[in-house]
Parts: C-alpha cells; structure tokens; sequence
C-alpha cells in the first residue's frame, strides 16, 4: 500500500499545530505575573521619590528591595535574608509594616496594600497625599 505524500504531510502538519496550541495555551501565569510586576514598579516610582530615592529604582529587580528596606529604616544587610525560605516572608512583613509607618500608616495598611496586595498600596501610597517621614534607627 503506498502513501499519498500530501496525506502524510497534513498529518505532519496536524502533530505540529497540536503542540504548539498545547505551548501557548500555559502562558497565563507568565501574563499575569509581568502585570503584576508593571503595576507594582508603577506604583513603587512616586512612592520612591516622594522619599528623596531614584523613582527609576522600581524597575530594577533586586534594587527596588533594596530601596524598600531602606525606606523602612533598616539596615541593607536585610537584603541577604530574603534569600532564605520562611525567613524572607517574615522580612518581607517586617519591610511591608516599616514602609507603611514612614509613610504615615498602620500595621493593618502595611500587611494588607504593602505586603499582600502591593501594587494596589504603592500605587495609593505613590499617587495618594501620604507624606515620608524618614525612620531612623
């Protein structure tokens, strides 16, 4: 029995449309993450130069903790312990309530918009009247 060559080639073509449906269909996760980030850099840009730091800071990966810890009033050591698990979610909060209190709020502000949800604090905190008061320790 001999195949027809343009059989075998839509059978070809088929395999290949399947898989690449099968790629595109997983990129959810990875759309919602960068608009995740974009609002939360967005946001951390005015919230940073209202503290006298480079706004540009929030785009910058590892800088923007950085700056975060610094606005909190704690040492950039900190910096090292988000690289530990458990610990890093219990420095984040730490930070979180920090930037909170420089900027005029209370813890509850600070666990809710600045550690769980914050792109949508940022943004309130950058865009909003609250003033930086500088945390010396």
């Amino acid at each position: 029995m001999a195949l027809n060559r343009g059989t075998s080639m839509h059978l070809l073509l088929d395999v290949t449309n399947t898989g690449i449906e099968y790629q595109q269909g997983g990129t959810g996760a990875g759309g919602f993450s960068l608009f995740w980030y974009l609002v939360t850099a967005i946001g951390m840009w005015p919230m940073l130069t209202k503290a006298g730091m480079p706004g540009w800071g929030g785009l910058i990966p590892i800088y923007n903790i950085y700056l975060q810890i610094k606005l909190a009033g704690r040492s950039g050591w900190l910096l090292v312990l988000y690289l530990v698990p458990v610990v890093n979610i219990v420095v984040a909060i730490v930070v979180a309530l920090g930037n909170a209190r420089a900027f005029g709020h209370g813890p509850v502000y600070g666990f809710f918009l600045h550690f769980l949800f914050q792109p949508i604090g940022f943004l309130i905190t950058g865009f909003g009247s609250s003033r930086y008061t500088e945390i010396r320790r």
